[in-house]
Formats: C-alpha cells, structure tokens, sequence
C-alpha cells in the first residue's frame, strides 16, 4: 500500500506573522535607517528656517508658551502623579491585549458570561475588555479631578496663541534647540496640543469604536448599526492605537531627553518649583519611574492564560480548548 504523500516541508526556521526572524530584524534595520535619514533631512531643514530672518522674528515673537489664565493651578499635584501611572499601567496592557486579539488564530481559551453561554469570546479579547473598563475608570477619575482642580487649564488651550506657539515650538524641536520649559509651571503649546489632542479627541474615539466592536452594542438595533457600522469602528480603532503607541515614544523620548530628572519629579513625585534647575539633580522622581517600570514589566509577564483563566472563571466560564 503507497503511503500518503506528505506536505511539503516548508523549512525548520521558525515564522512570525508572514515574516522570519532574519526577515523582521532586516525589515527593522531598514526602516530605522530610514527613520534616521529622515530625522536628519527634517533636522536640516529646521535648522535652514530657523537661520532666516522672519523666523527669527517670528520665534521671538511666540516663544513657543503663552501665559495661562490666572486662575491655574502652579505646579503638578500627587493624584497626578498616580494617575499618570495608572494610565501608563492600563494603556500598555490594552495595547498588549489588543494586539495578541488581532494576531491569534486559534485561542486556546474561551470565556462565556454565565447568563449567556452562546455568547463566547476568546480570552485575548476578554481580557482587552477587561482592560478597557479599568483604563475608562481611572480616565473618568482623572476628568473629574481635572475639572475640580482646575488643572485642566494646563491641557485645555484658553488662547488662539497656542497655535503659533505651538508651530515655535515645533520648529525648535526640530532644529535641536529645545525650547525653554519648566512644565510645572506652564506647558509648551505643542505639548499642550498634544496632551489635549490624547485626552479628548483620541481616548473618547478609542472607547467609542471599542463598544461598537464590543458585545455591549446592540446588535439588534438596525438602524443604529446602519448609522455607525462596525466596519467603520475597525478603520478607525486601530489608527488611534497607533496614535498612541507614537505619542507614548515622542512623550518618553522628550521627557529623557529635555531633562530627565526635573521632568521625572514633576511626573512620579510631584516635586517642582517655579526655578526649573531646583529639582534638576533629585533622583526621587527616577526611582518612582523605575519602580513602575518594574511594575508594568511584571504585568506585561503575568498577563499569560495560566493568571488570566482563574480571573476570568470569576466574572463567567471559561473552556479550553
């Protein structure tokens, strides 16, 4: 009897997505080098404009910050401080979840509500879900803290100015000559765009596309479901995410790079003064960040089916495969 012919054997190196380990790292390579090329043309060419004589004018004209309104708060409270942490926290895993969802073929495990057990998830997206509710909760505490505090002030522009700032201060990121900050007092216009720009626009349109895509919408409202189809969540859901994987890398690499120390107190212990160079030597705010990036890295390491299954056996069923 003639054995089965067998599959043809596609090679022993291991595959990740449709690309090899020596596939990613040279796809890597060059995409940096290309990265590398463009920072130094955007760099020239911030520095050309910047030699010219109304820009010269017009940096000296808008600094790059405009006075905030009277009424604001100085300085950078400890709730904050938590707060920044807990979203960073939240947010990683989100992103951790959301991609692991997007990748898997075939989950190894599935949770089902108990009221409802022909509805089934696998346990990637659970625990996206799960994520997501914590990341809303502590951004809804943050909204009202906001607010009640008057901190919004410090991300909400209060003056046309922020715009012509904030192209100053672009410029001057640009051309290598930072512009001069203390963010426990004021923000530069750019970053006050920037921080605007996370909160109320990119965050709401994340958990907006997120419950259209979630089994909390109504499937059955047709007319809804016309109005926002969920295809139009999907085309938009992930371009947020990556807004925010791009905003986290440009936020960390400026916040080491414009004064890690200061900027680190200011963030994690809420240490500043009006003098920028007061705090500019106290590790206090590094040891804080280290200490949560050892927290995230557990996190990231712990989020595995083996802690995740006895978590989600509390909030319904869970079956394996």
């Amino acid at each position: 009897m003639a054995s089965t012919p067998r599959t043809p054997h596609r090679g022993s190196s291991r595959v990740f997505g449709e690309l090899s380990p020596a596939q990613w790292v040279g796809s890597v390579l060059l995409l940096g080098a290309a990265a590398l090329v463009l920072a130094v043309f955007v760099v020239l060419i911030a520095r050309v404009l910047v030699s010219l004589g109304p820009v010269r004018e017009f940096l000296v004209s808008y600094s790059g910050t405009y006075p905030l309104p009277e009424a604001a708060p100085l300085g950078i409270p400890a709730w904050l401080g938590w707060q920044h942490f807990l979203n960073s926290l939240f947010l990683l895993l989100v992103i951790r979840s959301g991609l692991q969802f997007r990748r898997e073929k075939r989950p190894d495990a599935f949770w089902s509500p108990r009221g409802n057990k022909r509805r089934r998830i696998s346990l990637a997206l659970w625990f996206h879900q799960a994520i997501d509710v914590l990341w809303i909760a502590n951004g809804v505490v943050y909204i009202v803290l906001l607010f009640a505090t008057g901190q919004w002030m410090r991300i909400v522009p209060t003056s046309w100015d922020v715009f012509p700032n904030a192209v100053s201060a672009a410029l001057q990121y640009a051309a290598l000559d930072w512009p001069t900050e203390n963010g426990w007092v004021n923000y530069n216009s750019l970053q006050q765009l920037s921080y605007f720009a996370i909160t109320f626009v990119a965050a709401p349109l994340a958990i907006v596309t997120g419950v259209r895509l979630s089994g909390v919408w109504p499937r059955e409202a047709e007319r809804l479901n016309r109005l926002f189809p969920a295809e139009w969540a999907r085309r938009i859901h992930f371009p947020v995410m990556l807004f925010f994987v791009a905003f986290i890398a440009v936020h960390v690499f400026l916040v080491l790079a414009t004064g890690a120390l200061r900027n680190l107190n200011h963030m994690y212990a809420a240490r500043g003064s009006v003098d920028p160079d007061a705090f500019a030597s106290d590790p206090t705010g590094l040891l804080l960040f280290a200490a949560s990036l050892l927290a995230m890295a557990a996190a990231w390491i712990a989020a595995r089916p083996s802690l995740l299954i006895p978590i989600a056996r509390l909030f319904g069923d869970v079956k394996q495969r």
